[in-house]
């Protein structure tokens, strides 16, 4: 079973060279393990995604501009989260587990390594 992704949880890109975290506001006024759970909704690129160091992905315009050198992470993430939960709502939205995925515009798969928490259990 996953866990409930929370304010502060670790992530990675495919194409970035360092680790993020994810940044969730208190808008759905739900905490899980003493911080504000994530939904599938908390994909807003310098809301809820922050960089990942350096960007090595060949599809990035920036990268093809600097000749493949890596450049400075700039997350795209125009979609939600996918799966989420959809059986455990928060505010109306799907919450999100530790198993769901991000795309970002550049081809990169967002992923959680460590989601915040190790209490709350959800689908």
């Amino acid at each position: 079973m996953a866990q409930q992704v929370v304010n502060g949880a670790m992530l990675t890109c495919s194409f970035g060279v360092a680790p993020s975290s994810i940044v969730v506001t208190p808008e759905n006024l739900v905490n899980a393990g003493g911080q504000p759970a994530a939904t599938a909704m908390d994909h807003v690129p310098f809301k809820n995604i922050m960089p990942f160091g350096m960007c090595t992905a060949p599809t990035n315009p920036a990268v093809l501009a600097a000749q493949g050198a890596p450049v400075p992470c700039t997350p795209v993430t125009a979609a939600p989260w996918v799966p989420g939960c959809l059986t455990v709502m928060l505010s109306k939205k799907p919450a999100l587990n530790s198993s769901s995925t991000l795309m970002c515009s550049f081809a990169g798969v967002i992923t959680v390594q460590m989601p915040g928490q190790f209490t709350v259990n959800i689908p």
